[in-house]
């Protein structure tokens, strides 16, 4: 076996990958930093600052990451408690069969996901105070999980019914807030995940499976009761795919309908909800840029509380609009860190010997991680002024052939399949509380930290650990 490992080596140029510059016996300095950024809840920082001196860089590298070569490895055993088996924990088949059933979710159901986007969004306008302070980071969330919910269930769960199945939906949140807290501290424990696993991260585990075993008994039953009774007037769409419907379809098993749902829910609830909160926590701190996308919205589709909501059409000619979200979606990635695991004997092709440049031998079972957040701040590849928020960076052909050194939403077979559901949401809800809103500003005492240096909470995805706390006035 190491014979053929060495000859695999040589034959592909492989160098032997570069030692981190640690000076203090094992690494301990380096491990010191680490604590040190945790502390201060700028971890993703340390990836920045630290990692980029010795780690492979390369787009390339990442690209690799994404073929056959590489599995989720302790992913699974790491998130089951949680997510069970679903879309972000499976591999090979049970993967594909998995995306197989929620793609038409998204293919077939553009016109109502739409109508359900502006309908949440509508109810996140009224939950704001007129002339005040807010934090936007809770209602981003909620307005999420609303449609993420919808995506789901369709209509048969309604907002209303939520605080009927399992208590509150603020109940169910602050208890999938607490796994995801749980699922990231026991990924950063490697093969050691299973020490984390006390009775709160249980009771987390435990309040999420009743809140979704409740919406599914519920959302099947009014399916039912609808084909009793015919069809609604209201129901415009024919033949209308609901998730949870096609879910039944194919098993009867409750474990496995809830495990689908809580990995759609993550995926839906929690990425594009920071991504929105991250983009009106810059747009507060840099006036320039949204004086600039107001004028473009007001062009459009006009400014004010009277002001017609903008169409999707609207949305596609507002470019500045989606240049703002593109550079949000840069500085903050849906998932700023990940990892595989090698199922066979292969390579990373940058990495290796002094320089960097040479592949670097990866045995069956080594895992690799990437951090997107890292990779997306590199000034060869987004110029000096990497680390700020500038969307104009994104108007011309200098970045028109970026590839894989911009990953928002993954890439390659595991490319996020909600990434233009997503894309809608975040670009509607933008445009319309601009619209409304004349003020979007940051509170008068509360400090402007430059992009990156403020306090972050990472789980699975990255968001605020100060929240997004703004001053708006219609």
């Amino acid at each position: 076996m190491i014979q053929a490992e060495q000859r695999f080596a040589i034959e592909h140029g492989c160098q032997p990958l570069r030692a981190w510059a640690a000076s203090w016996p094992l690494g301990l300095d380096m491990l010191v930093k680490v604590f040190k950024h945790s502390r201060r809840m700028q971890i993703l920082q340390f990836f920045v600052d630290e990692v980029e001196k010795t780690a492979c860089q390369s787009d390339r590298n990442e690209q690799q990451l994404t073929w056959l070569n590489y599995s989720l490895g302790l992913r699974a055993p790491t998130f089951r408690p949680v997510l069970g088996s679903g879309i972000f924990t499976e591999d090979g088949a049970a993967w594909r069969h998995s995306r197989n059933l929620l793609r038409p979710q998204f293919v077939s159901n553009r016109l109502q996901n739409f109508k359900e986007i502006q309908k949440c969004v509508q109810n996140l306008i009224e939950a704001i105070p007129k002339d005040g302070i807010v934090d936007l980071q809770p209602l981003c969330f909620k307005l999420t999980f609303e449609t993420t919910m919808f995506l789901l269930f369709g209509d048969s769960v309604s907002a209303a019914d939520w605080g009927q199945v399992s208590g509150q939906e603020s109940d169910f949140a602050k208890a999938f807030n607490t796994a995801q807290e749980y699922l990231a501290y026991r990924g950063r424990l490697g093969s050691f995940y299973w020490l984390l696993n006390d009775r709160t991260f249980r009771d987390a585990c435990r309040t999420c499976h009743h809140f979704i075993d409740g919406a599914v008994v519920k959302a099947l039953k009014t399916s039912t009761q609808s084909k009793k009774n015919g069809k609604s007037e209201e129901d415009d769409v024919e033949d209308r795919y609901v998730f949870v419907e096609a879910l039944v379809r194919q098993t009867k098993d409750s474990q496995v309908i809830r495990d689908q749902c809580l990995n759609v829910l993550l995926a839906g609830r929690d990425t594009t909800g920071c991504c929105l909160q991250w983009t009106f926590r810059l747009l507060a701190r840099h006036q320039h840029v949204l004086s600039r996308l107001r004028e473009e919205i007001e062009h459009i589709s006009g400014l004010g509380v009277s002001a017609p909501p903008p169409n999707r059409e609207d949305l596609k000619r507002m470019s500045y609009l989606n240049l703002v979200i593109k550079e949000v979606l840069r500085l903050y990635p849906s998932v700023p860190v990940n990892s595989r695991e090698a199922v066979r004997l292969t390579t990373l092709p940058v990495g290796g010997g002094p320089d960097g440049k040479s592949p670097v031998l990866v045995r069956p079972g080594e895992g690799v991680g990437y951090c997107v957040y890292a990779m997306h701040r590199r000034k060869d590849i987004y110029g000096d002024d990497a680390h700020q928020f500038r969307p104009e960076r994104w108007e011309g052909d200098s970045l028109k052939d970026i590839g894989w050194a911009y990953l928002p939403f993954n890439g390659g077979p595991r490319l996020c399949l909600g990434q233009e559901f997503a894309l809608l949401e975040v670009t509607y809800t933008v445009a319309r509380l601009v619209q409304v809103f004349s003020r979007i500003e940051v509170p008068p005492g509360d400090p402007l930290v430059e992009v990156g240096k403020e306090k972050q909470a990472l789980t699975l995805v990255v968001s605020s650990a100060e929240g997004c706390v703004v001053s708006m006035k219609p």
